[in-house]
């Protein structure tokens, strides 16, 4: 059964057709990823499933009592509210509870009167019957991987990222039957968004997500859904499949625009000697003749960014770090890091957020200056920096004012030259948008501008920061074509795993107290070896060296939180072996070891929550 269909939806904006009568459906334990061009409708359409915009015509049916949760790109929060109460939203009964005992415990804790014992009893009673003990423990955990320490300060007062990670939250914990997301990697650190693909492996939750991250696609969806051209597409499959069967898709609509365009020609032909219609025949083939000029125009093609500036001489001398130190306050970013640059080299910077990776690049680029330690810059070397931050853009100029500011004519790698308005043609900016005002652009199309006004600089040392945020999936293949090709020096920046595969053969990897390791591979071969790593420690261990040294005694709260966990950890052990047991008790109904298996993961997550958070308490009684 269908969680959502939607059937036959029409949407018209500005005489775009954005989709034409589309339909499609989610079923349980399904995982689609939808996939567009910027600007083909994409979030137009989660908007209407949302409920904030309406079609033109067809309509949107959820299940019954359906259990739906929706992630924004780019979340809002009220001016008030703090970060704890939008993630605590009232509608959710188990938040109701952990909400309600964690006051009760702050009123006990400040003033332990006999009516504050009686609430906080009260609640814990709640807690027991609801078990949101686990429920609590879940809480932990995801804000403990989404980096979400600091729940009293006003939500709205969040950086963007924090913002985002904060939604993320709240819907993982909302346990939604139905998660619709939008980009729901933008502003994880890479080992969150291995840790949200593995959360979704280990539970049960249907999915239909809007994503430029290859990977993710990979790993956690089933099937893709292609919005292209006011049409929508299925494959099911993985983002390899997709882009075979969509090569094939479009070879038969080439081939059969190739013959609508022979017809056309004759045809054409035809009309200009033949005298106008005096009979039916003659009609008929007039109204065909308008029917195929139609029919050409929807095999219109899309244009494609070309990527072609000219790249400036670079010189024996590029750039050198020599013991270069930087620090904010108590936080270290670098400790006496070293490295000479060598002509060609593609350098991918990984780390958890905060750890420093944008200080580094402004520390390359001359914005920022280190503490000690030197940062020498040949002489030749002309660096072009897409930042994070992005271009400061000022909203009431045109897009062509823009781009006139950097140049009016810019060299071409092939040696000719080109008119500001000529490249911003190539940049898909078409005579009539290179008069809009920036306010006025999407945010794929901001950083598409942003880009060209980096490369027209004509830099031999390419810094991009954060790049594929807001870029479709075409354009992104199309960048990645044309840094496959730079000759000069690359370093990057992303949460994109497959954009850094595909461009890194080395990796500056940023661990935190000024600690930078180099690895010689791709990002794919270094998690790998972290992975086998990994293994190779007892998972206790691991967690017993990770627990602070510092030693507290326990609070009433943590008490009682260490008795349950001793009560509920052998009665989950006992569990896993039953289930295991029937695992290997020679099932063949595939449904049937499916379900086994999702439930031994379920149990084997939350016993490590358990020991781990037994540990803990552990440590701080001894």
């Amino acid at each position: 059964m269908n969680l959502l269909s939607v059937e036959k939806l029409y949407r018209n904006m500005s005489e775009k057709i954005l989709f034409e009568d589309i339909s499609f459906g989610v079923e349980s334990g399904e995982r689609i990823a939808m996939v567009a061009r910027n600007g083909a409708g994409k979030t137009t359409l989660l908007k209407i499933l949302q409920g904030k915009e309406t079609a033109d015509r067809g309509k949107v049916v959820f299940r019954n009592n359906l259990k739906v949760s929706f992630l924004e790109q780019d979340p809002v929060f009220p001016a008030q509210c703090s970060a704890y109460d939008a993630l605590f939203r009232s509608d959710n009964a188990l938040h109701r509870v952990v909400s309600a005992y964690e006051k009760a415990l702050a009123l006990h804790e400040a003033d332990p009167s006999d009516k504050n014992s009686t609430l906080l009893e009260s609640a814990l009673n709640e807690m027991e019957s609801a078990n949101a003990w686990d429920y609590e423990a879940r809480v932990k955990q995801v804000l403990s991987h989404l980096k979400l320490l600091q729940l009293d300060q006003p939500a709205a007062s969040l950086s963007g990222g924090e913002q985002k990670r904060l939604a993320l939250a709240r819907v993982l914990l909302e346990e939604p039957e139905l998660l619709i997301m939008d980009e729901p990697t933008n502003h994880l650190d890479l080992e969150m968004i291995e840790w949200l693909e593995e959360y979704f492996r280990r539970n049960d939750v249907s999915l239909l997500v809007v994503t430029h991250d290859r990977y993710f696609l990979d790993n956690v969806c089933t099937a893709i859904l292609e919005l292209d051209r006011g049409q929508l597409y299925r494959y099911d499959g993985n983002y390899e499949y997709f882009i075979q069967k969509k090569a094939e898709r479009e070879s038969n609509e080439a081939s059969a625009r190739a013959k609508a365009e022979n017809l056309y020609r004759r045809e054409l032909e035809w009309i200009r000697k033949s005298p106008r219609a005096r009979t039916t025949k003659s009609r008929s083939r007039i109204n065909a003749f308008g029917e195929l000029e139609e029919r050409l125009a929807e095999y219109k093609e899309e244009e494609e960014l070309a990527l072609s500036v000219k790249m400036t001489r670079i010189g024996g001398k590029i750039l050198e770090l020599k013991s270069v130190t930087k620090a904010f306050g108590d936080k270290k970013v670098l400790a006496g890091f070293d490295h000479v640059f060598k002509k060609g080299e593609r350098i991918g910077i990984v780390g958890k957020n905060g750890v420093g990776k944008t200080t580094l690049l402004n520390l390359i680029t001359g914005s920022e200056t280190p503490d000690t330690g030197t940062v020498s810059v040949g002489e030749t070397i002309t660096f072009g920096y897409y930042s994070q931050k992005g271009m400061v853009l000022k909203e009431e100029k045109r897009v062509i004012e823009v781009v006139k500011d950097v140049a009016d004519h810019i060299p071409m790698a092939d040696g000719s030259s080109l008119t500001a308005s000529q490249l911003l043609q190539h940049f898909l900016f078409s005579p009539e948008m290179q008069y809009t005002f920036v306010s006025k652009l999407s945010g794929g199309e901001k950083k598409r501008l942003y880009l060209l006004t980096v490369l027209m600089k004509n830099p031999n040392f390419l810094i991009l920061d954060e790049p594929t945020n807001d870029l479709d999936l075409a354009t992104l293949s199309t960048l990645e074509n044309f840094l496959s090709d730079y000759n000069g020096c690359l370093m990057i920046v992303s949460h994109d795993r497959y954009f850094m595969d595909k461009l890194c053969d080395t990796l500056f990897i940023m661990e935190g107290e000024g600690r930078i390791t180099h690895f010689n591979g791709t990002y794919s071969e270094w998690r790998a070896r972290e992975k086998k790593e990994e293994r190779t420690t007892p998972v206790l261990e691991k967690e017993k060296r990770a627990v602070p040294a510092t030693k507290k005694g326990l609070s009433y709260k943590e008490k009682f939180e260490m008795e349950t966990l001793e009560k509920e950890m052998p009665v989950l052990e006992q569990k896993r072996k039953e289930l295991e047991v029937r695992l290997g008790s020679g099932i063949t109904d595939h449904a049937e070891l499916q379900k086994l298996s999702a439930e031994i993961g379920k149990i084997s997550e939350a016993l490590d929550r358990q020991q781990l958070r037994w540990l803990e308490l552990a440590d701080r009684t001894a």
